[in-house]
């Protein structure tokens, strides 16, 4: 389990969340110029913006390339579907074995508003946050999430 929000967007219950016009203007930028959209959301999304980070030009270019294979109307969906989906009562209702994995440096999907909160929501899970991590921390700490992840299969 990754980035699983229990709700993302600011609402009198989630105080803490995303205000629906940030959401709204993605909406719209992506309505306008999905294409630049991609482009510019691959650079936060991998954690290429911070000192020292080593994500080669390639990693971003298919992120702008997978990006550029959903159609608008699905794209469209998926904002709305990850914003203000409310997964709460979801998650006080998982029993079995969970783990969260996180970035501590995730700029598309903040830490404390998601998996911390998560944590504090599932019965029992297992929470591993990677100082520095990004949203695409499969693709840039691919060998400690796999370590992580046998780890906790094999657990």
């Amino acid at each position: 389990m990754g980035a699983v929000a229990p709700l993302m967007l600011k609402t009198a219950a989630n105080p803490g969340g995303v205000p629906l016009e940030v959401f709204d203007g993605i909406r719209a930028g992506v309505a306008r110029d999905r294409s630049q959209v991609y482009r510019d959301l691959s650079t936060p999304f991998y954690g290429a913006d911070r000192p020292g980070a080593q994500v080669s030009p390639g990693l971003l270019e298919q992120f702008w390339l997978w990006g550029m294979q959903v159609g608008l109307r699905g794209a469209l969906d998926c904002i709305r579907a990850f914003s203000e989906s409310d997964f709460t009562a979801d998650l006080r209702r998982f029993d079995v074995p969970t783990l969260i994995i996180h970035g501590d440096d995730d700029q598309i999907v903040p830490i404390d508003i998601t998996a911390r909160l998560s944590h504090q929501l599932v019965k029992d899970p297992i929470l591993k946050v990677y100082p520095g991590g990004s949203h695409g921390l499969t693709s840039t700490q691919p060998e400690q999430f796999n370590a992580d992840l046998w780890e906790f299969i094999r657990a």
